[in-house]
């Protein structure tokens, strides 16, 4: 393998950091050449005196002079600003992008990498949830490789890999179940943000680790993977498996079931991604089959975590409904993260924004944006009542 370029958009998250890591324990593999941050401008400044990339971007504004006042001794050059984004992902100085923002922001940097032909390791899924049948057109069109970077769609990916044209029948996504598997209604609705945070098998990000608690997550990865997969929203199964041993699986029509298994570290589907088509050696720690020695399987509680079942019924209607979902989401689990909110609001707040916001069956890209401020919006107001 020669040396492969990556641009981390969203390099101070939870993937961007253990990406970072992966490229320092590879550094004849790969280099980074963006990184790009939100707000954490001292961990920003941090990654790009260690890894000296082409170019950083903070998007918070503000910070822009920090940045580049710390960067001055070098040959990076910083950007500021969120249009700076789709600027740094035209630029021809990278391989592949690894998309790691969270939410919808990530949407337009990714449409840019793609429309220059780069590949993708996709780690952002809203960038599907929002707008699925847009970007995969135009990764089609140009050619370009979606990885999945997401544990459950790196499974299906890894368990396509040879499977050429052979039918699928269905995938199954496994959830751990959050932290609060078999707990009901009069138990969540007291719930706080710390408790929330604390999930039981995968150190993630906040935004990500509220979606597992409440299981709009798997709602998300169910719509992303009809986009990934090609797939009909009946072929997407969901179970959960709280011990996060397998991490997806897929049946083909003769019956056989394919899955991949491993410890739930989000470094291997990252590295994988990255390396692909090729695996690479690490030392991460390895699954041992004694311990432990049993796997179970049980169906999903929609009726108290009905975020999974809002979601199916946005993967159902298709058109801008996934945008909506997604949008209103977004603000939900920031006002809950801000304690503005309860823990079963947020499901009541993407419900009534869903039944609020008008259906556009098959949306342009500007549609999409419009719909997402507008669900954003609706969002927003029934917070402050």
């Amino acid at each position: 393998m020669s040396q492969k370029r990556i641009a981390i958009f969203g390099s101070t998250g939870s993937i961007g950091t253990q990406a970072l890591d992966v490229i320092a324990a590879n550094p004849d593999l790969f280099s980074a050449e963006i990184l790009t941050a939100q707000t954490n401008a001292d961990l920003l400044i941090k990654q790009a005196l260690q890894f000296n990339p082409n170019a950083v971007v903070i998007g918070d504004e503000k910070k822009y002079e920090v940045v580049k006042e710390a960067l001055a001794a070098t040959d990076v050059k910083v950007f500021a600003g969120e249009e700076s984004l789709e600027e740094v992902a035209a630029l021809d100085c990278y391989d592949m992008m690894l998309a790691g923002i969270v939410g919808y922001a990530g949407l337009r940097p990714t449409l840019k990498a793609i429309s220059i032909g780069k590949p993708i390791a996709l780690a952002n899924k809203e960038t599907l949830v929002v707008a699925g049948d847009i970007v995969m057109r135009k990764a089609t069109e140009q050619r370009v490789a979606v990885i999945p970077v997401d544990s459950e769609h790196s499974a299906i990916f890894q368990c396509l890999v040879g499977e050429g044209r052979n039918k699928i029948e269905r995938i199954v996504l496994t959830a751990s179940g959050g932290p609060f598997l078999g707990k009901k209604p009069n138990y969540l609705v007291n719930v706080k943000r710390d408790h929330a945070l604390q999930h039981p098998n995968w150190s993630m990000g906040a935004k990500i680790t509220i979606d597992s608690a409440t299981l709009m997550n798997k709602g998300l990865e169910m719509i992303e993977a009809k986009w990934l997969f090609n797939l009909q929203p009946d072929q997407i199964q969901v179970l959960v498996h709280p011990q996060s041993i397998v991490h997806s699986l897929v049946q083909f029509e003769d019956g056989s079931i394919k899955a991949q298994m491993g410890l739930p570290d989000m470094k291997l589907p990252i590295q994988y991604a990255l390396a692909f088509p090729q695996r690479i050696p690490n030392q991460f720690p390895r699954y041992d089959f004694r311990k432990p020695n049993t796997l179970t399987f049980e169906e999903p509680d929609v009726k108290t975590f009905r975020n999974l079942t809002l979601a199916t019924e946005a993967l159902n209607k298709g058109g801008n409904m996934p945008c909506i979902l997604n949008a209103a989401n977004e603000i939900a689990v920031y006002a809950f993260l801000r304690n503005r909110i309860g823990f079963l609001d947020m499901t009541e707040l993407v419900e009534r924004t869903m039944q609020k916001i008008a259906f556009i069956e098959k949306p342009t890209l500007e549609e999409y944006f419009e719909s997402d401020g507008e669900a954003r919006n609706f969002a927003a107001s029934l917070i402050h009542m």
